[in-house]
């Protein structure tokens, strides 16, 4: 655990570049199988030798000697922005971005860059111009995505905290995935600046973990307000991992996601978690009504389509990479493709000017369940992620996240912890609470690990 392994490293009984060495170590055993890294730092040890010298002299900072492992589209200086694909396959970045300076100002280790769906435009982890990642917890079925790699490379144990983006649940479906903690902060909690994001309008960059202190550790870090992030919020950041012990909320169940999950096996297991959350805290279950919810799937992709569409026309081979419509997998090329269509509708206000008002309504729906319940509790994914290298349409692949997009939608902030297992596959609890109520959620996170569910 995070905690514990902090102590060790302060007190000199674990150096940070034991810890180095040993994840570098592993990654070199497991990385061929697993596929979680597309690059590994190359000076990580003489990284932590430098940390080591800071430890004893009783300067080094929060994420002293930690392994960081970052998504490919997250900017960190001379190393391989790829973005998993053909399009950035030689590109290096050039600058440290807001979140990759605050972990290196708390002497957090780059250990190296992991493995996506190509651009973050993918649901499964199989997408990537570097091959498909391999779900550690479950070899058989995807690990989820976008941010495979770093939910892959945490579960393996190759690292000890990750950073991933999330669009519509690109953290959270693969922590659910693979078993571990996920967390999508309020929409302007944390500078996207050096982010090559997706959709401007919804992603986040968040941490994934074994355990909640190390997600909320590493949000304590990384959130803030940024002078090159104009949708940043100038909102003070609370210590999250000093926990707090809940008692006597309102918590939230909504049947308009019962009705959107196919499979009750994995509602019911849901439930009986709120259930017992609610016992241990004594806190009331209430049911809640979020009519607009079954819009979120339909409403979430024109805006995502456009957007995408919008961000890539620089990814034109002319100032650095390759022309993007000439080297990307099927789904990128269907999302630009799909944008450049809605795009040219426009002027009828036909796709992206009516999903922007379904947008308003979906927030509106969580608005007003916030007024009568503190958290709402929901699945992760609607039923059992598919199995590895199953074909599926894009229509079913996209509703898979039906329970996650909403949060993207209302701006709110979002984690996971582990609920149980469904014939042997990991299956993982949501938590939703207000925008900037990161504390309130990581506290109810906190309760839900303790219950060992």
């Amino acid at each position: 655990m995070i905690k514990e392994k902090l102590a060790k490293i302060k007190s000199g009984k674990l150096s940070a570049k034991e810890n180095i060495e040993n994840f570098l170590k592993l990654i070199k055993e497991k990385n061929n199988e697993i596929n979680a890294f597309i690059y590994v730092n190359k000076d990580a040890v003489k990284q932590a030798e430098i940390i080591d010298k800071k430890i004893k002299q009783g300067k080094a900072g929060k994420l002293a000697g930690l392994a960081i492992a970052v998504k490919s589209n997250i900017n960190v200086i001379d190393m391989p922005i790829t973005c998993a694909s053909k399009t950035l396959e030689n590109y290096y970045g050039v600058f440290d971005s807001d979140v990759i300076k605050r972990i290196k100002q708390e002497d957090g280790i780059i250990i190296g860059m992991t493995n996506m769906d190509e651009f973050a435009a993918g649901i499964t982890g199989e997408s990537s111009y570097f091959g498909p990642t391999i779900n550690p917890s479950c070899p058989e079925r995807v690990p989820g995505g976008s941010s495979s790699g770093s939910a892959a490379a945490v579960a393996a144990g190759m690292c000890d905290i990750a950073l991933g983006s999330d669009t519509g649940g690109s953290i959270r479906n693969p922590a659910s995935n693979c078993g571990i903690v996920g967390i999508k902060p309020s929409y302007g909690r944390v500078s996207r600046y050096g982010l090559i994001d997706l959709s401007m309008s919804f992603d986040q960059i968040g941490p994934l973990c074994k355990d909640v202190f190390g997600c909320a550790l590493m949000l304590e870090i990384i959130a803030g307000k940024s002078d090159y992030d104009s949708i940043s919020y100038d909102r003070p950041v609370e210590k999250y991992a000093d926990f707090k012990k809940i008692n006597k909320i309102k918590i939230g169940l909504s049947p308009d996601f019962e009705k959107l999950c196919k499979d009750k096996r994995i509602y019911n297991l849901i439930k009986s978690c709120a259930e017992k959350l609610a016992k241990k805290t004594n806190s009331e279950i209430k049911n809640i009504n979020l009519k607009y919810v079954d819009l979120a799937v339909q409403t979430y992709y024109p805006i995502v389509y456009v957007e995408f569409f919008s961000g890539t026309r620089k990814l034109d081979g002319r100032k650095y990479g390759s022309k993007i419509e000439d080297n990307c997998g099927e789904e990128v090329l269907r999302r630009i493709i799909g944008g450049k269509e809605i795009s040219k509708a426009e002027y009828h206000g036909t796709y992206y000017r009516k999903a922007l008002s379904v947008k308003d309504l979906i927030k509106k729906d969580f608005d007003n369940a916030f007024k009568d319940v503190d958290i709402i509790i929901s699945p992760v994914t609607p039923s059992l992620p598919p199995k590895l290298g199953d074909k599926i349409n894009p229509e079913k692949a996209y509703a898979f996240d039906a329970f996650t997009i909403p949060a993207n939608l209302a701006g709110i902030c979002s984690g996971v912890v582990k609920a149980g297992e469904v014939d042997n596959v990991p299956i993982g609890l949501q938590i939703f609470a207000p925008a900037f109520r990161e504390k309130l959620l990581f506290d109810v996170m906190k309760e839900c690990e303790d219950l060992n569910i």
